[in-house]
């Protein structure tokens, strides 16, 4: 029924590849604990593309680091969820068995390849190590599978591009062989992390194209952390849309743009430029995103938002199940039913 509160429904699926529940991520810092995984849940299924949207500071990229077991130990810990990838708890797995899965069964590209990349290695010895490290490959096997990667991203010459230091490509290109390096060894799932920020608008146009190219051919799935909803609407199927550490609105991409429920969903798109509008001026969010070491007692958003009432100030709001599918973590919902 519309508008009734219940957990996220997880339906057992053999297309799943990822299912995120209850992560909570903190910091414990001088200032207080931050939280900046608050209860996460979500789940990624084969071929699939996730978009996962939000303001800076929401708790996207630890997000993606929590899924790897990357999170810097102090200050940070990961205190509850599970991470489920294909069927294994990545959280109870040793240092040895996640190394395993890292760069062969889930890649990542972060979000500035010139800090990602080894600036005193160049790019084929650091392309080789994937091949030679998860597949046994020697040296001359392991270069040779370099220079096809690079071909398959469509970078030129790569017979002379393996010979480069990172510093001597444009961000475009870099950012290709940091696509090649997550592809190598054909992973069930890369977390594209920001991957199109450092690029203008026509390299980021190839790089999304070939990023849903090479996935479509290998049937990855792809966790895509972005703030760009143009981005979203691109490359998605489904997103969730995060907040404060928690998901707030989860839904498909179509519903997301044509029916928005939450207060903080709507608000977002409204900041979008449109072809037409009179205005000139974009609408902005007014105030601040929380400090995660001091979040609002109820609804993070409720300084924020325009239909805003007492109850938002004194109840943290729970899930609401709008429709199949379609999930929101507010009172009133703006397209749903009101309770």
């Amino acid at each position: 029924m519309a508008g009734a509160k219940r957990p996220m429904e997880r339906r057992e699926d053999d297309r799943l590849i990822l299912r995120v529940s209850g992560l909570k991520t903190y910091f414990f810092t001088t200032e207080g604990v931050t939280k900046a995984v608050d209860g996460l849940d979500f789940e990624v299924r084969k071929g699939e593309v996730l978009g996962l949207v939000g303001e800076s500071g929401c708790g996207k990229s630890v997000t993606a680091l929590s899924i790897l077991r990357l999170v810097a130990s102090p200050p940070g810990r990961i205190l509850e969820g599970r991470i489920e990838f294909m069927g294994k708890d990545l959280l109870r797995l040793s240092d040895r068995e996640i190394r395993k899965i890292r760069g062969s069964k889930i890649s990542m590209i972060f979000q500035d390849p010139l800090t990602s990349l080894n600036p005193v290695l160049r790019i084929g010895y650091q392309l080789s190590e994937v091949f030679r490290y998860h597949k046994g490959m020697d040296r001359m096997k392991s270069l040779r599978e370099s220079i096809r990667m690079l071909k398959t991203t469509e970078i030129p010459s790569p017979e002379e591009r393996v010979k480069n230091y990172p510093h001597e490509m444009s961000g475009g290109m870099r950012q290709r062989a940091m696509i090649a390096m997550a592809f190598a060894c054909e992973p069930s799932l890369l977390i594209a992390d920001e991957p199109t920020t450092a690029l203008d608008v026509t390299v980021q146009a190839q790089v999304l194209k070939l990023m849903k190219e090479i996935c479509r051919e290998q049937e990855t799935a792809i966790l895509l952390i972005t703030h760009d909803m143009g981005v979203i609407a691109n490359m998605c199927q489904r997103v969730a849309v995060m907040y404060a550490g928690r998901v707030v609105e989860y839904t498909n991409v179509f519903t997301l743009f044509s029916e928005p429920a939450h207060p903080y969903t709507e608000a977002l798109l409204k900041s979008l430029p449109r072809l037409g509008a009179k205005r000139t001026r974009l609408d902005s969010i007014e105030g601040q995103p929380p400090q995660l070491h001091r979040l609002p007692p109820a609804c993070p958003f409720e300084p924020r938002c325009e239909y805003s009432a007492a109850r938002c100030k004194e109840e943290a709001p729970g899930v609401t199940c709008l429709r199949e599918g379609h999930e929101v973590r507010c009172h009133y919902p703006i397209n749903g039913k009101k309770e």
